[in-house]
């Protein structure tokens, strides 16, 4: 028997998002699964970025202990 995943009603990041707030105690941590979870269903949100804040980014670069995100 297979599952036709492409029909549930909530994308797979975000049910792992709900369970992993569900096994958490921390409050801290649980807001942090629901932004998540909010900015993966909600992409047009407003997310800062490094040309935000072109000094920040510089200031960070230049440390040494500085690590790019795989993403960029």
């Amino acid at each position: 028997m297979t599952v036709d995943f492409s029909r549930m009603d909530t994308p797979l990041p975000v049910l792992t998002l709900q369970l992993a707030a569900i096994r958490t105690t921390s409050v801290s941590a649980k807001c942090a699964f629901a932004l998540d979870a909010w900015l993966i269903t909600h992409p047009e949100a407003p997310v800062a970025t490094d040309a935000d804040y072109p000094a920040w980014a510089a200031a960070l670069a230049a440390k040494s202990t500085y690590r790019r995100p795989l993403e960029a």
